[in-house]
């Protein structure tokens, strides 16, 4: 409502010929009205602003649209640029799964989901990162599982494998997101395909799961994501720089170019 007041007193302010007699000599001697001066003759004559929205409704809603728009863009940007001041910090295990450098000056965390459309058009970014970057960057695997049916078994298993071989999770992971819409159609039984595709050993997959060796893990990253504010899939932690979405390779670049320009990262 407060855009919205500013927006008509605006439109006011920009046609003084509507408010004749109301000004003083000093404004209209320069053709514009005194934002005081708009003020007081509203807070006089309320029913003004009531008129003004009656006569010219579409103009004064696209105006706030408008103006509403830029002003949570700016908030956005407000917000990025601040976030590399403060980064988030993810939680790295001992047994954490790396692809690429461990080491790197790049660290690439994705909160992600196996049925999630947009990770599958992620997955295609991340390996464009690593590609991009490689040896200058490492990624780590989290998980958010809240999109399909099969979300969480599909977490379970590839945190079952990893417990076999991390080189079988990598492979697992990407095979299912080449492989996406099977998950749906094939369900735990395609699972089980593509475990024993990558090699690992399901009869060891389904016991670890019954023992409850992954559930934990899954519940750290899921809790992680949450206070990171990740309420959907996929999110991404670049250097500790929140991105809530599957954005394309050139906005990752573009924060790498901030870092660089920051003196946060050299590459």
């Amino acid at each position: 409502m407060k855009i919205l007041l500013i927006c008509v007193l605006t439109l006011f302010a920009c046609n003084p010929a509507n408010n004749q007699g109301s000004s003083s000599s000093s404004s209209s001697a320069t053709g514009t009205i005194s934002k005081d001066a708009v003020k007081k003759l509203l807070m006089d004559n309320p029913d003004i602003l009531t008129d003004v929205i009656e006569a010219h409704p579409a103009k004064i809603l696209d105006t706030f649209q408008a103006a509403a728009k830029k002003a949570q863009q700016i908030q956005k940007e407000k917000q990025r640029l601040e976030s590399f001041n403060k980064p988030l910090v993810a939680k790295m295990r001992s047994d954490e799964l790396y692809r690429g450098n461990k080491d790197a000056p790049l660290q690439l965390v994705e909160y992600s989901d196996f049925q999630c459309f947009y990770c599958s058009k992620a997955y295609q970014t991340v390996m464009s990162l690593l590609e991009k970057y490689k040896g200058k960057i490492s990624f780590v695997y989290k998980h958010l599982p809240v999109i399909g049916k099969y979300s969480k078994k599909c977490s379970e298993f590839y945190e079952a494998i990893r417990l076999q071989s991390g080189e079988k999770a990598m492979a697992f992971h990407d095979e299912l997101y080449k492989n996406q819409k099977a998950i749906n159609s094939g369900g735990e039984k395609f699972l089980k395909e593509m475990a024993v595709k990558v090699g690992a050993d399901v009869a060891k997959i389904e016991a670890d799961i019954k023992a409850g060796k992954v559930a934990e893990r899954i519940k750290q990253d899921t809790e992680e994501a949450r206070k990171f504010g990740f309420s959907g899939t996929p999110g991404f932690l670049l250097n500790g720089i929140a991105v809530k979405g599957a954005y394309p390779l050139d906005h990752f670049e573009g924060i790498v170019e901030e870092l660089k320009k920051r003196g946060k990262v050299k590459l």
